[in-house]
C-alpha cells in the first residue's frame, strides 16, 4: 500500500490540466505518457458528477460507440492522495479496452481529510449514477457497467458491492460486475486488529464500529453482483487469504466471486492490466462470461 502512495506522488506532475469546458477532444496530452488509442477515439475531460472540485471523471470513448459496455475505474492512494490521470490507472486499460469497444472512465473523488472512506464510497456511487444517466448520450449501455478499483479504490467499489443502501442513497442503480484490484480491506476488521500500515489508522481510526461499517465482508449479507478479486501474492501483508474467505462467503450466499492471485507487486496489479498476457486474458474471460466483448 505504501508503494501506491509513493507512486501517486511520483506521477503527480503528469496530471492533465483542466479544460475550461466539457468537450470531445483527442487525448493529445495523454498520448505523451503512453496512451495510444484507436483512431477516432475521443476524450471528455473533467465531467462533473457533483459540486466538489474533485467530483469529476474523464471519459474515453471508442470510435463510433453503440451500446458500448463501460468500465468505471476508481484510483487508489490510501484514501488520501491519487488522481484519475495517473498513467498506471489509465494507460494500459484504456489502450486495451477501447479497442474492444468499451467506454473507459477514470473518476476522482473527495479524499482525506475532507471526506472519509464512507463519504468517498458515496462519491463513487454518485459518479455511477451520473454515468448511468449519461451512458446513452455517449453511445454506451447503462446496463453493462463494470466497477473497477485499485487499492483504496478497490475498497470503495467492494464496499459499494456489499452495501446496497450506500448505492441507492445516491440514486444509482445496480451494475453488472465488480473487478477489485488488490486490496487488503475486504475484511477491514481483521486488518485493523493485526499489525498494519499507519495509513489505515489515518483512514479508519480506532472505533471498531466504524471499521465494521467500512468492511465489505461485514456488510455482505445478500448476494452481490459477480465479483473478480485480484490479489498480489508477493505483497508483505498477504491479501489473498482475505479474498478467498470473502469469495467463499459470496458463494455461500449463492453469488459468484472469483479470486485471481497474481505474482505481481501491488502497483503492477494496477499498471499491467491491459498488457498482453495471461493476467489480462483472465480478466477478459471473467467479463466475457458475463456476455461482454
Amino acid at each position: 500500500m505504501r508503494s501506491c502512495i509513493v507512486s501517486a506522488l511520483l506521477f503527480a506532475s503528469f496530471v492533465v490540466p483542466a479544460s475550461p469546458q466539457q468537450q470531445d477532444t483527442p487525448p493529445i496530452r495523454l498520448v505523451r505518457r503512453g496512451l495510444s488509442l484507436p483512431s477516432g477515439a475521443t476524450f471528455r475531460r473533467d465531467v462533473a458528477y457533483g459540486p466538489a472540485s474533485s467530483q469529476i471523471m474523464d471519459v474515453y470513448l471508442p470510435p463510433h460507440p453503440h451500446n458500448a459496455p463501460i468500465i468505471l475505474m476508481v484510483h487508489g492512494g490510501g484514501w488520501q492522495i491519487g488522481d484519475k490521470t495517473l498513467s498506471e490507472v489509465v494507460v494500459n486499460k484504456a489502450n486495451y479496452w477501447l479497442r474492444k469497444g468499451y467506454v473507459f472512465i477514470s473518476a476522482d473523488n473527495r479524499l482525506l481529510p475532507a471526506a472519509g472512506p464512507l463519504e468517498q464510497a458515496q462519491d463513487v456511487a454518485k459518479a455511477l449514477r451520473v454515468v448511468q444517466a449519461k451512458a446513452a448520450s455517449w453511445g454506451a449501455d447503462p446496463n453493462r457497467i463494470v466497477l473497477m478499483g485499485h487499492s483504496a479504490g478497490a475498497h470503495l467499489v467492494d464496499l459499494l458491492s456489499t452495501s446496497p443502501s450506500l448505492v441507492a442513497g445516491q440514486g444509482a442503480k445496480p451494475w453488472l460486475a465488480t473487478v477489485s484490484l488488490d486490496t487488503a480491506t475486504l475484511d477491514l476488521v481483521e486488518t485493523m486488529q493485526h499489525p498494519h500500515y499507519r495509513l489505515y489508522d489515518n483512514a479508519f481510526g480506532t472505533d471498531p464500529s466504524y471499521w465494521n461499517q467500512n468492511s465489505p465482508v461485514q456488510q455482505l449479507t445478500r448476494t452481490p453482483m459477480p465479483m473478480l478479486l485480484i490479489c498480489s501474492t508477493i505483497r508483505p501483508d498477504h491479501p489473498c487469504p482475505q479474498a478467498e474467505r470473502f469469495a467463499a462467503k459470496v458463494k455461500a450466499l449463492g453469488g459468484k466471486a472469483e479470486v485471481l492471485p497474481q505474482n505481481l507487486s501491488h502497483m503492477q496489479v494496477n499498471a499491467n492490466l491491459g498488457l498482453p498476457g495471461a493476467y489480462t486474458d483472465a480478466v477478459d474471460a471473467f467479463l466475457q462470461a458475463l456476455g461482454l466483448p
